[in-house]
């Protein structure tokens, strides 16, 4: 059985960008009489705005993206990060990390814009260091992965990213590990999210290996940018969406996907589009591009 997931961090309201996501994980899980699940990814607290994810709920019902079963919230499963942390520790395939982020400022640049780890701490803390992260080994071997939309991807976490954290300075969960352990435990099969997301994949399959979970299909979406090429977010302030629009939005989003609804149903209420969306979605006609204008 197909199960899919939209996973929003309430760090603002729901915007354009998140909308598309929203929009193209509902539809392929509907499209496929699949599951689609809710998960608040509110781990990382000291970035969440108060009432940000009562207002991205709001919306989501607004436009008629219903979702399946109980709302997972990250900042309730803990102990379950901490768990799969253990395992990969007794494993050897984590180790102690006492630099800082100005001490490897000098290091080559990763895939994603941080900086490739040098593995300054991978045989063990120098005397007189402390304990400020925790991150997982890996190799220079290629990971292989055939994304739904832009096909094959290759990429090499050691040489590209390095040994990632998995367990923050702050005393936090890392992304990468919360969201290996909650797919899996909520069985998800199909991970439909925003392109800006697949250079991300390598280093969750590495993850899952490791703690021998399951890799489920990967579907990433062109990602929204405003007039001046940046990615839609709080930070670039992107409108919020407005709930009393909502049916004007879904067909921008509709639009934005390569799906424009036909003209006899372009002003129709939120349930009749998706009804359409369902019946008539198709990966393929997705532009096949990282990132378009809004």
């Amino acid at each position: 059985m197909y199960v899919g997931r939209f996973a929003p961090s309430p760090t603002g309201p729901l915007h354009f960008g998140s909308l598309i996501a929203a929009l193209g994980s509902w539809l392929d899980a509907r499209s496929a009489r699949g599951a689609w699940l809710l998960r608040i990814e509110d781990l990382d607290w000291p970035r969440e705005q108060p009432g940000a994810a009562a207002e991205i709920l709001s919306v989501l019902e607004a436009c008629g993206l219903n979702w399946d079963g109980e709302i997972v919230l990250q900042s309730r499963r803990n102990d379950l990060y901490r768990a799969a942390l253990e395992r990969l520790r007794e494993g050897g395939a984590t180790y102690a990390c006492a630099c800082t982020r100005r001490e490897i400022a000098d290091s080559a640049p990763a895939i994603d814009g941080a900086r490739v780890y040098p593995g300054t701490c991978r045989a063990g803390l120098a005397e007189g260091r402390a304990q400020r992260a925790v991150r997982v080994r890996t190799t220079d071997e290629p990971v292989i992965f055939e994304d739904r939309l832009f096909g094959r991807h290759v990429q090499s976490v050691g040489h590209e990213v390095g040994d990632f954290v998995l367990w923050r300075a702050d005393g936090l969960f890392a992304y990468q590990l919360a969201v290996v352990v909650d797919d899996a435990a909520q069985g998800v099969t199909d991970v439909v999210r925003g392109a800006d997301l697949i250079d991300s994949t390598a280093r969750q399959i590495h993850l899952q290996r490791l703690l021998g979970l399951p890799t489920p299909r990967y579907l990433h979406l062109p990602v929204a940018v405003n007039a001046s090429g940046e990615k839609l977010s709080k930070q670039t302030r992107a409108k919020p969406v407005d709930p009393a629009c909502a049916g004007p939005e879904l067909v921008r989003a509709f639009v934005f996907l390569g799906h424009p609804p036909p003209a006899e149903i372009a002003h129709a209420p939120p349930r009749d589009l998706l009804d359409w969306g369902a019946r008539n979605w198709d990966p393929a006609r997705i532009p096949k591009l990282r990132a378009a204008s809004d």
